[in-house]
């Protein structure tokens, strides 16, 4: 296997205590004055054994996106021993323009740089065009101990089953701050109606006792595996605020796969505190309510399996039931009445009762019909040259210009794609082809191919694994 890693980062003008939009509202942004925790997460990875291409996705408001992107490429030019591609607006206006010259529209809700889904896709797409055959997404807020990490990432991905399914997409678990894998559950009066935690915790406690590899309820989007034959089929969905990992789970289960669980694949997950639990909350609000509608418009489809949240228990199956509204409601009410974010608590159980219920009923279905050109567009993005070529260019001209003997340097665009230039600054000349003998030879040149070290999933075709059926 020859797997990418992808790390989305979130910047933001300042350390915000109201939520932003639906989708732009994230749980640690990184303040665009504060170092955040990247470096932490380069440096631990210099020690992991196969380490091939990294790729940062940095998300920010628009009136900083140049400001967030020089910050994240100043902090990776501290790593010259990694090979780090740091990709932002200039690199995803190419994205859109390439798209668009191949016919596929820009997608702009749907492949771009805002929302935890959207922000994903992306990545598989470019995942997709420099011809990786497996993605692990990391978050930038972990730590990597263990030197065979991609190894671990590895075992079993692509294999068979005794019974002939693939293993495509797994997943493993984080160590908290305490050195624990279990939920910091609050058995408190005011969640009783909100066990999330303690259902977490159940699941987990007899997933790490089983096999290494099980069947999975739960997905650690910062400790994520995913086969080429699993994003190419399946995107992330763009419209859900925050839980995009577990919604793909339950995506892959009405298309016919499945996530597994890996007990011995693992990291350190430190996050910087929360400025607003009652925001962060009121997020959740959005997701399980947007979750449940999006299932209960899964069951209208002939050509979906249904997914029943009695095959999730203990996790996350109570969370996807008729009630859950009634529950939400309660339970921000009774938060409200108790917990230091009072004010934002109120305002949860406000979204409750409206605009949440709104914008699931409005949104659960597009992410379906998103699906029905997905396959095409990654078809369509697999191996492309002309896109490595500019994206490269691009990206390497960046990384000169915080360089210390680089500063000033601004790269022109690929010929190819000349409708506008890096800055998104509009040109009069349209897109025009380009040789396709002449991309691949500077493609091949360029230090961002897939070029990472070979790493064995498995010794035989037919997996012979410590494995759960």
């Amino acid at each position: 296997m020859n797997p990418v890693i992808i790390i989305p980062t979130f910047i933001s003008a300042r350390r915000r205590v109201e939520a932003g939009g639906v989708i732009s509202t994230y749980d640690h942004a990184t303040p665009l004055s504060a170092p955040g925790e990247l470096g932490r997460l380069f440096a631990s990875l210099e020690q992991v054994d196969g380490l091939g291409q990294i790729m940062v996705l940095v998300g920010s408001e628009r009136s900083i996106e140049m400001q967030a992107l020089k910050k994240v490429q100043t902090e990776a030019a501290r790593y010259p021993n990694l090979s780090i591609m740091v990709i932002g607006a200039p690199e995803l206006l190419l994205v859109q323009q390439r798209m668009e010259q191949l016919g596929l529209g820009r997608l702009q809700k749907e492949v771009s740089l805002t929302g935890y889904g959207a922000v994903r896709n992306l990545g598989l797409v470019l995942a997709d065009a420099f011809g990786f055959d497996s993605v692990v997404f990391l978050d930038d807020d972990e730590v990597i101990d263990d030197p065979d990490f991609l190894h671990k990432a590895m075992y079993g991905l692509g294999k068979l089953t005794k019974k002939g399914i693939p293993i495509l997409a797994k997943t493993g678990f984080y160590y908290n701050a305490d050195g624990s894998y279990l939920s910091k559950s609050q058995d408190k009066w005011y969640n009783h109606f909100w066990q999330q935690g303690k259902a977490f915790n159940k699941w987990i406690t007899k997933a790490m006792q089983g096999p290494r590899l099980s069947r999975s309820n739960h997905v650690c989007g910062g400790c994520l595996a995913l086969h080429k034959e699993a994003f190419k089929r399946l995107s992330f969905d763009p419209w859900i605020p925050r839980g995009e990992d577990l919604d793909y789970m339950l995506d892959l289960r009405m298309y016919g796969s499945d996530i597994w669980f890996d007990n011995q694949w693992s990291m350190r997950h430190l996050p910087p505190e929360s400025p607003s639990e009652g925001t962060r909350f009121r997020q959740d609000i959005f997701r399980w309510l947007y979750e449940y509608r999006k299932i209960e418009y899964s069951r209208t489809q002939i050509d979906l399996l249904q997914v029943k949240p009695s095959s999730l228990e203990p996790y996350p199956g109570p969370f996807l039931e008729p009630g859950i509204r009634r529950r939400i409601r309660i339970t921000a009410l009774l938060r409200s009445l108790t917990r230091p974010d009072k004010s934002a608590y109120r305002k949860a159980a406000k979204a409750a009762t409206g605009e949440a219920m709104t914008y699931a009923e409005r949104n659960c279905s597009k992410y379906f019909e998103f699906q029905f050109v997905w396959p095409a567009i990654m078809s369509r993005m697999e191996d492309d040259q002309v896109l490595c070529t500019a994206l490269v260019q691009s990206v390497t001209q960046n990384m000169l210009d915080v360089a210390p003997d680089g500063l000033g340097v601004r790269a022109p665009l690929h010929p190819s794609l000349r409708s506008g230039d890096a800055r998104g600054n509009e040109v009069q000349e349209q897109p025009r082809g380009f040789a396709p003998d002449q991309a691949v030879a500077q493609a091949a040149n360029h230090p961002y191919r897939a070029t990472s070290a070979s790493i064995d999933p498995g010794a035989t075709t037919q997996i012979r694994l410590d494995l759960g059926e």
